[in-house]
C-alpha cells in the first residue's frame, strides 16, 4: 500500500487530542473578485448571472493576436486593499504568465503576478469571539485574472470524476482578482479554526468597507484556500501542508481546518507521511478529499508577460488613495458597539448576520439602537432564514423599519400588530404607515368601543367578576384576553386593564 493510500485510510483523531499533541500552522490564500465594470485585461462586461459565454472578448477567450490592456480601476482597487492591509505598495511591478493547461483557462496560462506583486509585507489584527486580538502577517497581495467555470454534467458529485460530459462558461474568465497570501500563521493552537474563520471574515468586511467588491461568498466573490500543516512542537520545523481549495463560507473555513487537523494527526500517528496536495471540501459532512499533488511555483514556469508594460503607481496617487480609506471594520465595530450599548454577544450576532450597515441606517432614520436590533435580529432574521436569503435581500428598507418602530413607540400599534404590518411591507403593500391604514390595523384608542367590548366580556364571565371583586386580580387576564380577541388585537392592553378594573370596581 502506498503512503498516499495509507494516509487516506487512516482514522481521524479527536480534535482536542490532536491539538494537545500537535501544533497546527495555517496559511490562507484569499481571492476576491473586484467590483469593476469590465474585466482585468479587456472591455468585456462583468455581471453576475449572465447567459453562458455572452460576456467575452477575443482577449478573454485567448484568441490569437488579441492583446491585453490593464484595467486602471482594478489597479486602484488593488492598491486600496494593499493599504488597508498595512502593506507596502510597489513602485514598480509587473505581470507574469502562470502556465498550465485546463479547459477553463483558454490561453493555457493565467496572467498573474509572481515575484513582483503590487503590495507586500503587511498585517491585520483580527478579533476573536472573546475579544482577543490576533495579528496575521500578510506576505503579499497580487493582481491576477479569474478562470472560467466548468460544469460537469452527470454523475453524483458534481465533479469531473463520473461525469458524462463537461461544459465551460468563459464569462468569469478574465474578471479581476486580488489574491492575498498570509505568512505562516503560528501560535493559534487549539483556536486555529476560529482564527481562520475570523481572518476570512475580517477580510470580507474590509473588502465591503473599501467598496472594491460585493464580497458575497455564496456567489464566489470571495474564496479561500486553506493551507494547514502539523508539527510536534512550536519549535519544530514546519510540517508538510495540504491546501483545501475554494472554501466559500466562514463556517466551512472553520470546519475544513478542524477536519484537516484531525486527519493529519491520524496520518502522523500511523507513522505515515502527509502528502502535499490540494484537497476538496465537502459541505454535506465537513470532510475533505484528495485532489491532486500540489504543484510548486517552478512547475508553472512563470515568466514575465511580454504584452503588458510594468505597473508603476506614483507615490502621489498612492497617497491620494490612502487619504480616501474608510474606517476599518474592527475599529468601526468597537465604536458602534459603544455608541449602541450592545453587549458583546449581541454585537457578535449582529456582525455574524451582516446587519451592521442595516442597523446603522435604521438608527440614522430615527429609531433607537434597541429598536433597530429588535427588528433586524428578530422577526426579519427569522424571515430571512425561512426564505433562505440574506437580510440584505429582504424587500424592506431601514427607513421603513424606523417608521414601523415609531408606530409602536407612539402607541398607534403594538408589537403583535407590528408583525402584521411588516408582513404587508414585505408583500409590497407600501410603507408601514400605508399598511396600517389600508388594513385598518391602528389600535383602538376610543374608550367607547372598548367599554362596549369590556361590558360584553364581563357579562359573559360573571364568576371572574366576583373573584376580582373579592380581591383576586389574577383572573382579570381572561377578561382582557376576551376584549383583545373582540377587538382583533387592536386595543391597548394596558388601557383595557385600567378600564376593566374600573368597571368591576364601580
Amino acid at each position: 500500500m502506498t503512503a498516499q493510500t495509507s494516509a487516506t485510510a487512516t482514522k481521524l483523531v479527536a480534535y482536542e487530542d490532536a491539538v494537545r499533541r500537535y501544533d497546527p500552522v495555517l496559511g490562507i490564500e484569499v481571492h476576491v473578485e473586484l467590483g469593476t465594470l469590465t474585466k482585468m485585461f479587456c472591455a468585456a462586461e462583468v455581471a453576475y448571472g449572465g447567459e453562458p459565454n455572452t460576456q467575452v472578448t477575443p482577449v478573454s477567450l485567448g484568441l490569437p493576436g488579441a492583446l491585453p490592456v490593464v484595467n486602471g480601476k482594478a489597479v486602484e482597487y488593488a492598491i486600496r486593499i494593499g493599504l488597508a492591509l498595512n502593506c507596502t505598495i510597489s513602485e514598480n511591478c509587473r505581470f507574469a504568465r502562470k502556465n498550465y493547461f485546463y479547459p477553463d483557462v483558454p490561453k493555457n496560462f493565467q496572467t498573474s503576478q509572481y515575484d513582483e506583486p503590487i503590495a507586500f509585507d503587511g498585517w491585520i489584527d483580527i478579533e476573536l469571539d472573546d475579544g482577543e486580538v490576533f495579528r496575521v502577517e500578510i506576505e503579499r497581495a497580487h493582481m491576477e485574472e479569474d478562470a472560467g467555470k466548468n460544469t460537469h454534467v452527470g454523475g453524483t458529485t458534481g465533479r469531473i470524476q463520473g461525469a458524462e460530459y463537461s461544459l465551460v462558461d468563459y464569462n468569469r474568465a478574465g474578471i479581476p482578482l486580488v489574491e492575498i497570501v498570509t505568512r505562516p500563521i503560528e501560535g493559534a493552537g487549539e483556536r486555529a479554526p476560529e482564527v481562520a474563520r475570523a481572518y476570512v471574515q475580517t477580510l470580507r468586511d474590509i473588502f465591503r468597507s473599501l467598496d472594491v467588491s460585493e464580497a458575497r461568498m455564496e456567489r464566489g466573490n470571495v474564496r479561500a484556500d486553506v493551507n494547514l500543516s502539523l508539527r510536534s512542537t512550536p519549535e519544530s520545523p514546519l510540517g508538510t501542508r495540504t491546501e483545501t481549495k475554494n472554501v466559500n463560507s466562514f463556517r466551512s473555513v472553520e470546519r475544513a481546518v478542524r477536519y484537516e487537523v484531525s486527519r493529519q494527526a491520524g496520518v502522523l500517528d500511523a507513522g505515515l507521511t502527509v502528502i502535499q496536495e490540494t484537497r476538496h471540501f465537502h459541505e454535506e459532512d465537513g470532510t475533505t478529499s484528495s485532489g491532486r499533488v500540489k504543484s510548486d511555483a517552478e512547475d508553472y514556469r512563470y515568466f514575465p508577460e511580454p504584452d503588458l508594460v510594468p505597473v508603476a503607481p506614483s507615490r502621489e496617487w498612492v497617497e491620494e488613495i490612502r487619504a480616501t480609506l474608510p474606517e476599518m471594520p474592527v475599529a468601526r465595530r468597537r465604536r458602534l458597539q459603544t455608541d449602541w450599548g450592545y453587549a458583546d454577544a449581541e454585537m457578535r450576532d449582529v456582525v455574524n448576520a451582516g446587519a451592521i450597515d442595516l442597523i446603522e441606517a435604521t438608527i440614522a432614520a430615527g429609531t433607537s439602537a434597541a429598536g433597530a436590533r429588535k427588528w433586524w435580529m428578530g422577526e426579519l432574521a427569522r424571515r430571512a432564514k425561512q426564505d433562505e436569503m440574506t437580510l440584505q435581500d429582504l424587500v424592506v428598507t431601514p427607513a421603513q423599519i424606523a417608521q414601523l418602530q415609531g408606530l409602536v413607540e407612539s402607541g398607534r400599534i403594538n408589537d403583535k400588530i407590528a408583525r402584521q404590518v411588516l408582513e404587508g411591507v414585505l408583500a409590497g403593500e407600501g410603507d408601514p404607515e400605508a399598511v396600517v391604514v389600508s388594513r385598518g390595523l391602528e389600535i383602538v384608542s376610543d374608550d367607547g368601543p372598548l367599554l362596549a367590548a369590556i361590558d360584553a366580556a364581563l357579562a359573559a364571565q360573571p364568576d371572574i367578576v366576583e373573584k376580582v371583586r373579592g380581591g383576586n386580580q389574577g383572573p382579570v387576564g381572561a377578561i382582557i384576553g376576551a376584549v383583545m380577541k373582540a377587538t382583533k388585537g387592536q386595543a391597548d392592553a394596558k388601557r383595557v386593564r385600567e378600564l376593566v378594573l374600573d368597571r368591576i370596581g364601580s
